[in-house]
């Protein structure tokens, strides 16, 4: 089969080589693949939509080649959204079809900046990336973010916990774009100082990887404007088809590991779920860090 014709709210996309296999080990083919794109859309789509978009296609699965996307290409369809920014044209994946089609375009990976357009200059949330270095398994990183959390909560500020999908753990804050990207980066320095302080064995902010030892890495410069992470409810391209998924922290406690949450079993997981991360943009969930913004400046 070449091609197969799909149809979401009026617009057409043609689906060319629909058995090529993107997870070899799971038989998950093109056509799959956008079906449960399609399935994850209302998820998906709460946390791209209004922010500048990267993808990272991997035209023949997940153990070729792959590169990375953020320009609308020129043979894009006219109802592809997308930004104009210094003579540049962006890709902004806010409806359904436009996700089917970047599925056809085998994008198996979505990352968005931390901030949405309308507001460029402001992080919807702290974010604190944690990542293991080598010779570290998830259980590590998963025993760091629970430190956090438990130091978090001693000063009354509620995180969120998210799996990176492949090896780490991301750590949201909703600030509802109280502060500047350098009022944040400067609370996530403090943080990421005060925790390798607390718990020196444990966390490391050192760029350069050898230099790291078996420590988790605190990645504080990520969160900067027009940089990206990850979104909550996109694959990764890994053999088992994780997904980013937004956990509870007792979840996060009981032991599970980023690689429990795949294409193959997010939809039954998110009809008993919901979307974990739609507080995120609620008030009762925005925190107040002013505190730690004085703390700095004095």
């Amino acid at each position: 089969m070449s091609t197969v014709i799909l149809r979401y709210e009026d617009k057409e996309i043609k689906v060319s080589h629909p058995d090529k296999y993107l997870w070899p080990e799971l038989e998950i083919t093109k056509i799959d693949y956008i079906h449960h794109l399609i399935q994850l859309a209302p998820f998906l789509l709460n946390h791209t939509t209004h922010r500048l978009l990267t993808v990272i296609r991997y035209p023949n699965g997940v153990h070729e080649n792959s590169f990375f996307q953020k320009h609308l290409p020129a043979y894009s369809p006219k109802w592809v959204d997308s930004i104009e920014s210094k003579g540049e044209k962006y890709i902004i994946l806010n409806t359904l079809p436009s996700l089917a089609w970047l599925g056809n375009q085998s994008a198996l990976e979505f990352h968005t900046t931390f901030n949405p357009i309308q507001k460029p200059n402001h992080p919807a949330a702290l974010v604190f990336d944690l990542d293991p270095s080598e010779g570290q398994n998830f259980q590590e990183v998963a025993h760091g973010a629970l430190l956090i959390k438990e130091t978090l909560e001693s000063l009354h500020i509620t995180s969120f916990p998210k799996t990176s999908g492949a090896t780490g753990i991301q750590v949201y804050i909703p600030v509802n774009h109280q502060y500047t990207y350098e009022e944040a980066r400067n609370i996530n320095q403090f943080f990421a100082s005060y925790f390798i302080s607390k718990f020196p064995a444990y966390f490391t902010m050192e760029r350069m990887v050898r230099k790291r030892g078996k420590k988790i890495y605190f990645d504080y410069l990520q969160m900067w404007p027009n940089k990206t992470i990850i979104s909550p409810y996109s694959p990764r391209a890994v053999k088992t088809a994780a997904v980013s998924t937004p956990i509870t922290w007792d979840e996060l406690e009981q032991g599970c590991h980023p690689h429990d949450f795949t294409l193959l079993n997010i939809h039954d997981r998110l009809k008993k779920t919901g979307d974990l991360f739609e507080m995120l943009n609620t008030p009762e969930s925005y925190q107040d860090l002013s505190f730690i913004l004085e703390n700095i400046s004095n």
